[in-house]
């Protein structure tokens, strides 16, 4: 059973989150959280908030009634970073002219499972 976890419109762009889902991809879920806590981008920050949460989903009786999870062995078997919806601004510029600015925001998404049911 997956343990799944998303922060929707996060305000960064996908592009500057995409390396650290790449660098957690497939590590046991307490390794992941030690990359992420020693990575000084501001991105890590938010996958590592996500992670966060899909171990907390995992020790949640609600989500796993009967089961206990144990930690050691849940894997990072999906880290992925999807792009969502745009602020878009116009800023004036020289001779009249107008510049469009783009703040682009970001889907993160983190799915954890046993490594005895991969």
């Amino acid at each position: 059973m997956a343990f799944r976890a998303k922060h929707k419109n996060a305000r960064i762009s996908p592009r500057k989150v995409r390396p650290m889902a790449d660098l957690i991809r497939g590590k046991f879920a307490d390794e992941a959280l030690d990359i992420l806590q020693y990575q000084p981008n501001r991105g890590a920050r938010m996958l590592e908030k996500v992670l966060r949460s899909a171990l907390g989903n995992a020790q949640d009786p609600d989500q796993n009634p009967g089961q206990t999870v144990r930690i050691d062995r849940l894997v990072v078997t999906d880290a992925r970073v999807d792009g969502g919806p745009t602020f878009k601004r116009i800023r004036p510029r020289a001779r009249g002219m107008a510049f469009w600015v783009i703040k682009r925001m970001s889907h993160i998404h983190v799915a954890l499972e046993d490594i005895n049911e991969l």
